[in-house]
């Protein structure tokens, strides 16, 4: 009779490897950049790493200050630091093997921060209707006295006597 099968060991890691290497290469990319001393990549940071499923290739999403008019400098830095950064990849991810490095802007940040400036734009949105409270303020013709009293219509009311109809404790803008 022969031996029962072995299952395969369970991970004890919570999430994917993929992920766990999305993430160590982002640090580690991060980090070299600090290091290379070139003024084109100051303001540069990494966002996100995507790899492929069997680790070969890697794409690099940046974002910097410079924005859409910096990226052709910063992607020539890159492109000149690549093997430098692909060396400390190397170095410093333990894995059987290292993905092939590609960078690219990273557009979903710039797609957001588009969006966020059409909505604070004045001309984006049409102007809200008033309130109900302000329609109150507008359909109260009044005016207050010396007294604080509120004269509406011909009518004195005085803000600091309840109504017989209001509940107790709680005054109402109705009340007034």
């Amino acid at each position: 009779m022969s031996k029962p099968r072995r299952s395969a060991p369970t991970s004890t890691h919570k999430y994917p490897r993929t992920a766990r290497l999305n993430e160590s290469l982002r640090e580690v990319i991060a980090e070299e950049l600090t290091r290379i001393d070139d003024e084109r990549l100051d303001l540069v940071t990494i966002t996100a790493i995507d790899v492929d499923a069997e680790m070969n290739r890697a794409i690099v999403f940046f974002d910097s200050l410079a924005g859409e008019e910096g990226d052709p400098a910063i992607l020539e830095a890159l492109a000149d630091h690549r093997v430098r950064i692909q060396g400390s990849v190397g170095r410093q991810v333990r894995a059987k093997k290292t993905p092939i490095l590609t960078f690219k802007p990273d557009e979903v940040i710039r797609s957001a921060e588009h969006i966020q400036q059409i909505l604070a734009a004045k001309n984006t949105l049409p102007e809200r209707p008033p309130s109900p409270d302000e329609d109150l303020d507008e359909d109260l013709d009044g005016e207050l006295d010396a007294d604080g009293a509120l004269e509406v219509g011909g009518i004195e009311r005085n803000p600091e006597i309840e109504d017989v109809g209001a509940p107790r404790g709680r005054i109402h803008r109705h009340d007034v």
